[in-house]
């Protein structure tokens, strides 16, 4: 599960990006790294930002490194089949970048265990396999700060992928934020059951804005939505880039991603033989985390509470998830005082006490 005609690029399933830039006479033969992309590059959000880690990656290696990438994989058996094939093709390291691929991803793994295997938001463990992924719901703390503040029908919409711990902890987390600065803030959530489908998602922001809503986020990938906001002369968030063609407005902020240095020191460490299999959870204190420049359209008063928000989670001195908090049913949560643990976090199946509507099973 991870990620229109106005897309550049796309490319047909399956097809192979060569990127060996390994040009010059090395005495070392170069690192094989792969790459498996649910979408295109020119998506302009989730695939983009992998593919611009992958580029950071070759200018910082030069010919000590030979990337391969399978771009527009489908989640599922096609997976398997292109991770075999990166495999076959001499790759010892393979990021493979989406939930979906989770499965494939330890299938091939047990039948190649020379093979390191980076995979991006997945939880399943293998000797060979790590998990990696970023602590996204700290982001969108701060553009739901944002949202809070910006709303004037105080309502917000958000449109959701599959009903996955890391989905729901962004909902909520966003929701959290926008009712501490409005208390009458409202958040109606449109499931797409999709990560990549530039017409489904312009559908659901279209649904959204038609219900009332002046502030839109996403969690799916494209810039289908951004394009529906714009038209309708409401507030968006970019998501996973910074999307700053839709600035000053519709796009006030962005939630992005920045894999580049996890993926340099990867490749490091499987060239000074130091590769472990490892699960990473990085946040707004590593830098894979970050919160795109706040536009023009935000008051400066708005902007300086996000920003100190902001800057309080990368200290660490404020946790996302504090309570007194409690589920949508009312139910207890979290204590005073009390902050949720990370096995809560990775596990979370349920809205948070104020969302309306139900989440699906």
């Amino acid at each position: 599960m991870k990620r229109r005609d106005f897309l550049a690029g796309t490319a047909a399933t399956g097809t192979v990006l060569a990127s060996g830039l390994a040009t010059q006479a090395s005495a070392a033969e170069p690192l094989k790294v792969g790459f498996i992309y649910l979408g295109v590059p020119g998506d302009g959000g989730w695939t983009y930002e992998h593919e611009q880690a992958r580029l950071k990656m070759v200018k910082h290696f030069g010919n000590k490194i030979e990337t391969k990438v399978i771009q527009n994989v489908p989640e599922g058996a096609d997976a398997e089949r292109s991770i075999t094939q990166l495999c076959l093709a001499g790759c010892k390291l393979i990021f493979t970048t989406s939930f979906g691929y989770m499965d494939p991803t330890i299938n091939v793994a047990k039948k190649f265990p020379n093979v390191k295997f980076e995979m991006c938001t997945g939880y399943k463990d293998a000797p060979n396999v790590s998990n990696y992924g970023g602590r996204f719901y700290q982001g969108r703390a701060v553009i739901g700060n944002i949202a809070g503040h910006m709303t004037k029908t105080n309502k917000i919409g958000y449109i959701a992928t599959f009903p996955i711990p890391e989905v729901v902890r962004g909902i909520n987390s966003a929701f959290l934020y926008a009712r501490k600065v409005n208390p009458k803030a409202e958040m109606k959530v449109v499931w797409v059951n999709t990560w990549f489908d530039p017409p489904k998602e312009a559908d659901a922001a279209q649904a959204l804005i038609d219900s009332g809503v002046d502030v839109l986020m996403q969690h799916t990938d494209s810039t289908a939505a951004m394009a529906k906001a714009k038209d309708a002369g409401i507030l968006a968030f970019g998501q996973d880039s910074d999307m700053m063609q839709y600035a000053p407005k519709p796009r006030i902020s962005s939630i992005m991603d920045n894999w580049a240095p996890y993926y340099i020191q990867r490749a490091q460490d499987v060239m000074d033989g130091k590769w472990t299999a490892k699960d990473s959870w990085l946040g707004i204190d590593t830098g894979i985390v970050q919160v795109g420049e706040i536009s023009s359209a935000v008051p400066a008063a708005v902007k300086a509470d996000a920003m100190a928000l902001h800057d309080r989670i990368k200290a660490g001195t404020e946790h996302v998830f504090t309570g007194p908090l409690n589920k949508q049913d009312g139910s207890a949560w979290l204590k005073a005082g009390e902050t949720a643990s990370d096995g809560a976090l990775l596990g979370m199946n349920f809205y948070v006490e104020g969302m309306t509507g139900k989440l699906p099973s």
